[in-house]
């Protein structure tokens, strides 16, 4: 079995009144684009943030290419994994999209000219190098999405987390984005809702409910097992239900209609 960059091991988390995570387990291996999906409330964003060093687990232990990381390696696990959040607008909060992109680099204390580097870099590899002196404000959703990518990636993160990377995009964008994270060449852990984007993404999927994983595996196998899907919340994509032949109503429950 290929080393894990990112592993965690029985993972628990609770908020005030209210268990989230029970037990959490996975691993994900440098070559890995991995889907996370359940319904409302099963965990997914909760798991992001804890895998990310944003909140820290109430239990078990995440692991750093198999080393366990303990308050030492806290600043070492958030620079390594980056985690690019549902609402693009949360990450973007200055006057240009080259200052959003160029505030972690300068956190870390980079020289000026390592700064301009990673920025230009970054927007180089989401197609968003003409956005660089624009207001962020008034970008459109999908350049948001790829500014908010840019400021990930400028900090050089071994393993990038996104959570709902299409809730706001139309369909060019969404698929420019699957384009976009195919190409980056860095392991991936994407929650979504949006089980299409699975299938054309990710090499393996996991399936997340009531705090629990109750599934991993191949994604056509696994979004495609209807009862599964159906117990924990979710359907079966469309693209891997069976079609009727043209002129068949069968699944509609009802005959064709009179001519």
């Amino acid at each position: 079995m290929e080393p894990a960059v990112l592993e965690a091991r029985g993972l628990t988390y609770a908020y005030p009144g209210r268990d989230v995570l029970a037990g959490v387990s996975l691993r994900i291996a440098p070559d890995e684009r991995v889907g996370l999906v359940g319904p409302n409330g099963a965990g997914k964003s909760t798991l992001l943030l804890l895998l990310a060093g944003a909140l820290a687990p109430v239990g078990g232990e995440l692991l750093l290419d198999g080393r366990p990381v303990d308050a030492t390696r806290l600043d070492d696990l958030r620079r390594r994994v980056g985690l690019v959040f549902q609402l693009a607008d949360d990450m973007l909060f200055t006057t240009s999209v080259e200052d959003d992109v160029a505030f972690g680099p300068r956190h870390l204390g980079l020289p000026p000219d390592e700064v301009e580097r990673r920025v230009g870099e970054a927007l180089a590899a989401v197609g968003a190098l003409p956005l660089r002196g624009r207001v962020p404000h008034q970008l459109s959703a999908g350049e948001r999405r790829a500014v908010a990518l840019a400021a990930v990636l400028a900090m050089r993160p071994d393993v990038v987390l996104l959570d709902e990377p299409t809730s706001d995009l139309d369909p060019r964008g969404r698929r420019a984005l699957v384009a976009l994270l195919r190409g980056l060449g860095r392991p991936l852990l994407v929650a979504s809702h949006d089980l299409e984007l699975v299938l054309a993404l990710c090499t393996r999927v996991l399936v997340i409910d009531g705090g629990r994983l109750v599934a991993d595996g191949e994604p056509a196998r696994v979004l495609g097992d209807e009862p599964l899907m159906l117990a924990h919340g979710l359907e079966r994509p469309h693209s891997l239900a069976p079609h009727a032949p043209p002129g068949d109503h069968r699944h509609l429950g009802g005959a064709p209609l009179p001519p």
